[in-house]
């Protein structure tokens, strides 16, 4: 179960918050046509040292991931590994998901997701990432002490389904803090299994991840890109979320 935050710990995650909301904002303003997901990794990494962070994604997990921003274009849903020769295209979406210790020593763990265009992209596609962002939203909106997973998660479903999109189901947000990725797991959908009460401290990334087709999905041949498997386009958004008495504070916001 989710690890109970101090007062100053979460003071601490809110400072690295809003940091790693600034750095990710600086990121997304320069996705346009023809710049590779490398040059976006090298300036996110760059700029999460200079704020006197570490990258959380940097060398985890095996194999080592090579990148601090997942670039995940279009049909690639998490974890895109940034290369040199992907270049972006008018029309793209792209998700830009990064992770920060702050501070570098002995540091506690942010996690923030947004998915941009890559110029002008057209209507449909532009409901999906709006329909992706407002089910964030809707955890902002209901997440509180007391309550239980299960009816958040329940109503993010309904929205996203209701809107004819597909949400995936074998990746899940989760706490996160002392560690990138913490427990509890944090499905984006009603588990009849699966469930806990949110308690105040708790503090969860939330991270509706959305396709406009199916919702089954694999993992690519650089063991890492997490693509959907009709090949149909995805978006995801992402935020760190401290749970309160009367519901939450938003932690990697402005």
């Amino acid at each position: 179960m989710a690890k109970i935050k101090t007062k100053e710990e979460i003071a601490l995650i809110r400072q690295g918050g809003k940091m790693l909301n600034k750095i990710l904002m600086q990121v997304a303003e320069i996705v346009r046509p023809g710049v590779s997901t490398f040059e976006l990794d090298q300036m996110g990494e760059k700029l999460i040292r200079q704020a006197g962070g570490i990258p959380a994604f940097k060398n985890y997990g095996q194999p080592p991931y090579p990148g601090s921003v997942c670039t995940s274009i279009n049909a690639e849903v998490v974890h895109g590994v940034p290369r040199k020769d992907r270049i972006l295209k008018e029309g793209d979406i792209i998700s830009l998901d990064v992770g920060m210790r702050y501070p570098a020593e002995n540091g506690l763990y942010t996690d923030m997701a947004i998915t941009v265009p890559v110029g002008k992209i057209g209507s449909e596609l532009q409901k999906l990432v709006d329909v992706t962002r407002q089910a964030l939203d809707i955890y902002k909106d209901n997440l509180r002490a007391g309550e239980k997973w299960s009816k958040v998660a329940g109503k993010v479903q309904k929205y996203v389904e209701g809107q004819g999109y597909g949400l995936v189901r074998d990746l899940v947000g989760h706490g996160v803090g002392h560690a990138v990725h913490e427990e509890p797991q944090l499905p984006n959908y009603v588990i009849p299994t699966y469930d806990f009460v949110l308690r105040e401290g708790m503090v969860l990334a939330c991270e509706p991840m959305v396709t406009s087709g199916d919702y089954e999905i694999e993992t690519m041949e650089d063991h890492w890109t997490v693509a959907t498997k009709d090949r149909k386009y995805s978006a995801h958004f992402e935020h760190t979320f401290a749970i309160t008495k009367t519901g939450c504070e938003v932690l990697t916001g402005k």
